[in-house]
């Protein structure tokens, strides 16, 4: 296991690492924007994986009901191991018979953080955020999904919730009442700065996802980039190659201790 640094999550309670796991390769391959096409791993394969990257010292996960079968899986792998792991997970969006669909009325996000607490077989979901297409503003401002997420807050179905949105304008809505963010950024897509530094100030926890643009960019280049950014608390990357992985954590790390 590497010496990572762990770093508050705003104050939500919790604390992570530099890198976590973007879990949608173990779940979904279809409609995807890698660079690359891939197969979906064997049940044997994912519990490989997801052991290594405990091994690594990686203990958060990310996932999503749009990541195909990816909650299930680790559900599935969970409920042979007793590790302390943070799961994030989401609302909204749906990917059924290769299509996503998107749904934001109360009824439908009480089911799904629901079907998300069965999948996972866990009690008390650790984050929930809402999962946007690109007119986050009308949903957050039309729809009642964040007062529903709140009450099943307060009902202890969930210990904290956020936005993983598409534009810095939903982001900059979603700081009145989110304990955390996850925004796109990345040496090429710099529109989420403001809006990062801003939570950071404001205490909310801050996930990076797209850090490396969906494998476009180098990690040698992105990972310090987006680390370096005042009010990032951790950078999402997805994959299936545990050394990538531990490759990665090596940058994050290396860059942490030399900030």
């Amino acid at each position: 296991m590497l010496e990572t640094q762990t770093r508050p999550l705003g104050q939500t309670g919790f604390s992570v690492g530099p890198i976590g796991f973007g879990a949608f390769k173990i779940g979904r391959n279809a409609k995807i924007k890698y660079p690359q096409p891939y197969d979906l791993p064997s049940d044997a394969e994912v519990a490989n994986l997801l052991d290594g990257l405990i091994d690594l010292g990686i203990q958060h996960f990310d996932t999503a009901p749009a990541y195909g079968i990816s909650e299930e899986r680790i559900g599935n792998w969970l409920a042979g191991r007793d590790v302390p792991l943070l799961v994030s997970t989401k609302v909204g969006e749906l990917f059924e018979d290769g299509e996503s669909r998107y749904e934001f009325d109360a009824d439908s996000i009480r089911r799904s953080v629901a079907t998300s607490l069965r999948r996972l077989r866990r009690d008390v979901l650790d984050i929930v955020l809402i999962h946007t297409p690109h007119d986050d503003e009308r949903i957050l401002k039309e729809s009642p999904v964040v007062e529903t997420l709140q009450s099943l807050k307060d009902a202890g179905d969930i210990r904290a919730i956020g936005l993983s949105g598409k534009t810095a304008a939903g982001a900059e809505m979603a700081l009145a009442w989110a304990d955390l963010l996850m925004v796109e950024f990345n040496p090429d897509d710099l529109s989420h700065a403001d809006v990062i530094a801003k939570a950071g100030e404001q205490g909310l926890g801050v996930f990076v996802k797209k850090g490396l643009a969906s494998g476009h960019l180098p990690p040698r280049e992105a990972i310090p980039f987006v680390l370096s950014q005042p009010g990032v608390s951790s950078l999402v990357v997805g994959g299936l190659n545990l050394q990538h992985m531990a490759e990665n954590l090596r940058l994050a790390t290396s860059a942490l201790q030399g900030s």
